[in-house]
């Protein structure tokens, strides 16, 4: 069983009694609080330390604050690495340090004797009790933080100037302002705050016996400040590995420009863009053990196994980063990587009703690359297609990502073990398909929607690739108003009918609005103005539709008609049809 020394101490005891120094290692996160963060702790602190904003109502004898854990572990070099808790420790740390300058021409005897208590937590002391102005009690290492060094400075000197932008600086600045107005407010009893800081607010240190037991006491805890991701603890065992190997620093300056990769290329709902990559490599690496359940483990517990031995290893890492690459390249639509037909596709898939679809094709990626990290063109394709094919028609007949679930994850396993992707026992009737696609109510707030009117827009051979940075738009091309104007319609629910919706850009769909089809065609061809040329379009279907006379109810229907007939053959030259 792991041994943890846990003992409550206050702010003045955990810096000043501590021999062992704080290192924030290479590995965390930077340093992320700013003024909301650093405001609720002002307030919660003052409105403790003198409540009713009366001093005399504060027991020094028995009142305390909690502010929080803080997990360590003792390294190798004998100082207290911190695995939670770092944001808190730093912010304590500027807080300290505005106030110790805030003292400097203070003479009467509380004030020294404060302004002593407060360097003894900053700076390290000697033999004879007296601080070491080059000595401080913790410092950072954080390799992703190109800002660590105006922590440091800040509390050497306890200065900052105009043109540091740092959020060391910025919440230095804020402190300095609260504590200026304090002094203003309460010039009679300003010793108290800070000293009741040192003396009531409590901290709760866990000392672990190694890095491994501090991650799991990390693990269970609630963070009140900036949290690790999954992708730090990760970070954390690649870090162990690569130290052992001789390679720290290579390992992280190719981390830090993987961080900054995967966050211009993911947006994920939850959690971080470095969590979004771990996870689609995770779906590699269950296929690899043949795992077809429909269960999917959390991302920590799934990388934790055996003691987190995937990521002990140089080659997890360099596929992560191959990875990493491959989507950066989907996401720039690099056209020396993918040819303009598989550029396409991705666009496509890049509208699909979910997002099943990156998972897939990061197991297809990772199965079937060359040396070179290369996919060969035609099967890829093939496979792009055949997923195409097969997300939408599922999706349509199997509503809920869930449902997916148990096919995809099936063929990721035949991916890994070099089989064709055939989804060969969920193939599609086609009558009954049909009848499915019939009574689908395909409104605007559906997924569904944009991702079968973005398919037949590039159905359309003639229709070029175009930016993923576009933002797109359903459009009625029978508008909704004219329907309540004319009532040229049979009823109301054709204007919501799938052949009635195209794609458009944002910047024309808000100027076509709901006028006339005579009016809406000059916005989707583009005109001149005084000003300039207002571009149109670049759907190339709708530029062929700009072209009739009208869009009527007639033209609706039939339109409906021709996208169902071009999904069921598309589903047919697919191989997906009973």
């Amino acid at each position: 069983m792991s041994k943890l020394n846990v003992d409550q101490k206050s702010v003045k005891d955990l810096f000043q009694n501590n021999k062992a120094d704080f290192l924030i290692p290479d590995y965390q996160r930077p340093y992320a609080w700013e003024d909301k963060e650093c405001q609720t702790l002002w307030d919660d602190i003052f409105g403790f330390a003198f409540p009713d904003n009366d001093y005399s109502k504060f027991d020094s004898s028995k009142d305390e604050y909690f502010l929080g854990p803080v997990v360590t572990f003792k390294n190798e070099e004998e100082k207290m690495e911190v695995i939670d808790g770092q944001q808190r420790l730093t912010t304590l740390m500027l807080l300290l340090r505005a106030f110790y300058s805030m003292f400097d021409n203070m003479q009467d005897a509380q004030s020294i004797k404060t302004r002593e208590n407060i360097a003894k937590c900053i700076w390290k002391t000697d033999e004879f009790g007296s601080p070491d102005m080059n000595v401080l009690k913790i410092d950072s290492q954080v390799a992703t933080d190109n800002d660590k060094n105006e922590f440091l400075t800040i509390l050497r000197t306890g200065k900052v100037d105009a043109g540091q932008k740092s959020k060391y600086a910025d919440n230095y600045r804020f402190f300095q302002k609260k504590i200026e107005e304090f002094l203003k407010g309460y010039p009679s009893y300003f010793a108290y705050l800070p000293t009741r800081i040192l003396n009531n607010c409590i901290l709760l240190p866990i000392e672990a016996e190694s890095q491994d037991t501090a991650l799991r006491i990390f693990s269970t805890l609630n963070d009140r400040g900036k949290p690790l991701s999954d992708a730090d603890i990760f970070k954390a065992q690649f870090y162990k590995y690569y130290t052992k190997e001789g390679k720290k620093n290579e390992f992280i300056n190719d981390w830090k420009e993987l961080e900054e990769l995967t966050e211009k290329i993911f947006k994920p709902i939850y959690g971080t863009p470095m969590d979004e990559l771990f996870t689609r490599y995770m779906y590699y690496e269950r296929a690899i053990r043949g795992i077809k359940s429909s269960t999917t483990e959390a991302l920590r517990k799934f990388y934790e196994k055996d003691n987190y031995k995937i990521l002990h290893s140089e080659k997890t890492f360099e596929n992560l980063k191959q990875l990493a690459a491959f989507w950066n390249d989907i996401s720039n639509q690099n056209k020396e990587r993918f040819s303009e037909r598989v550029l396409r596709l991705l666009f496509v898939l890049n509208y699909a009703p979910n997002g099943m679809w990156t998972y897939f094709t990061s197991v297809y990626f990772m199965q079937n690359k060359d040396e070179n990290a290369i996919l060969e063109d035609q099967k890829f394709y093939d496979f792009l297609n055949r997923t195409t094919a097969f997300v939408w028609a599922y999706a349509l007949t199997n509503p809920g990502v869930n449902a997916l679930r148990t096919p995809v994850y099936a063929e990721m396993v035949n991916i890994v073990e070099g089989k064709e992707v055939t989804f060969e026992e969920y193939k599609f009737d086609e009558a009954q398909f049909r009848s499915v696609f019939g009574n689908y109510q395909f409104l605007n707030g559906r997924p569904l929607t944009k991702s079968m009117i973005t398919w037949y827009a590039f159905n359309n051979k003639n229709q070029k690739l175009l930016s993923l940075e576009t933002v797109f738009e359903i459009e009625h091309i029978y508008a909704r108003n004219r329907y309540e104007k004319e009532k040229s319609l049979s009823k109301k629910e054709v204007v919501e009918s799938l052949g009635n919706k195209v794609l458009l850009e944002k910047r024309i769909n808000i100027r076509a609005s709901d006028y006339r089809f005579e009016d809406k065609i000059k916005y989707y061809n583009g005109f001149e103005t005084v000003r300039g040329v207002k571009e149109g379009t670049n759907i190339i279907e709708l530029k062929e539709i700009s072209k009739m006379n009208d869009f009527k109810e007639n033209d609706i229907n039939q339109r409906y008609k021709a996208m169902l007939d071009s999904f069921v053959e598309y589903l047919r030259l697919n191989n997906m049809v009973k």
